[in-house]
């Protein structure tokens, strides 16, 4: 059938629909950044969501024909408003709301911080009120992007991660985990997290537990792929840092890691829309743009799709 011209044409149209579709889906955004100036984005955004803000980055999905985007939460009430625009624009657009994170560590620009274990679990309540589709939690900090293999802060303690995850759990939820480090990465990997974002700064064993535990991976790479050559960092430090995210990749790959593509898009010089097609670009040229490294981008995207809908 496929040796005949109208088996070629109907092969290869397959295969562009294929492609499209491992394509449609950005894992990780920020709706209420903009890419280019956080705090002119937040400011926009503190007295209320900001609708032509974010119409505009419903926008740039729609033109590149992405069809889910899963977001990072923020203070404001901005991901949640944009779950409501969302099906103006033919997307599928699932927040938490809000990320959690313990008062006093890093997450404050995302979310609603608690104290306890009975504030956390308040936070699940009004999480609940709001609608939220999921819970996502911050167990360490960010990197450091003047020193390679740093991570700002101190990780959240191993025990606490799990009581987190429990009762996330137990109130029905799917957990997305801002996590880096490669024992933080395991701590939330055996607490049971449904997926890893970022997850900097990984060794062997972080990454064997996360394809044993089938977490899956949003690295976000393009957050620093971006910033090389900007001016803001310093670049051998930044080359350094996409290498290491590079390498993990591939060794995750080899592991049989589940990892889907996300680009953190509102993060600074990662746009929406933009950013996912430079992430999956990532992806291809760092593993190959083969069947296979598609396939597996979209076993990984459909998976994100299926736990945190």
């Amino acid at each position: 059938m496929w040796s005949t011209p109208e088996g070629m044409f109907l092969l290869k149209k397959a295969e562009k629909e294929k492609e499209e579709r491992a394509m449609s889906a950005e894992c990780h955004a920020h709706i209420f950044m903009d890419g280019k100036n956080y705090k002119e984005a937040a400011e926009a955004h503190r007295n209320g969501p900001d609708e032509r803000l974010i119409r505009e980055h419903l926008e740039a999905y729609q033109r590149e024909q992405v069809n889910f985007v899963r977001d990072g939460g923020d203070p404001y009430g901005a991901g949640l408003l944009a779950r409501e625009l969302a099906p103006e624009y033919g997307l599928t657009f699932r927040t938490p709301g809000f990320a959690i994170h313990r008062e006093g560590r890093y997450g404050k620009i995302v979310g609603r911080g608690y104290g306890s274990r009975e504030e956390y679990r308040e936070l699940l309540r009004e999480l609940r009120r709001n609608g939220g589709n999921f819970v996502k939690i911050m167990t360490t900090g960010i990197m450091d992007f003047s020193a390679d293999g740093n991570v700002t802060g101190e990780p959240l303690p191993r025990e606490e991660v799990f009581w987190m995850v429990a009762m996330a759990h137990d109130a029905g939820y799917s957990v997305m985990a801002h996590t880096n480090g490669a024992q933080a990465v395991i701590d939330a990997v055996e607490a049971g997290v449904d997926s890893v974002e970022h997850g900097n700064f990984q060794n062997e064993e972080s990454l064997q537990c996360m394809a044993e535990h089938h977490a899956v991976w949003v690295p976000t790479t393009v957050t620093v792929k971006n910033l090389i050559g900007n001016g803001r960092y310093n670049d051998r430090v930044l080359e350094r840092i996409y290498k290491t995210q590079t390498d993990n990749i591939r060794k995750a790959r080899a592991l049989g890691v589940l990892m889907a593509a996300g680009s953190d898009a509102g993060a600074y010089c990662v746009l929406h829309g933009q950013g996912i097609r430079q992430e999956y670009q990532v992806f291809l040229e760092t593993l190959g743009d083969t069947p296979e490294v598609r396939q597996a981008l979209l076993e990984g995207e459909t998976e994100i799709r299926r736990r945190f809908d």
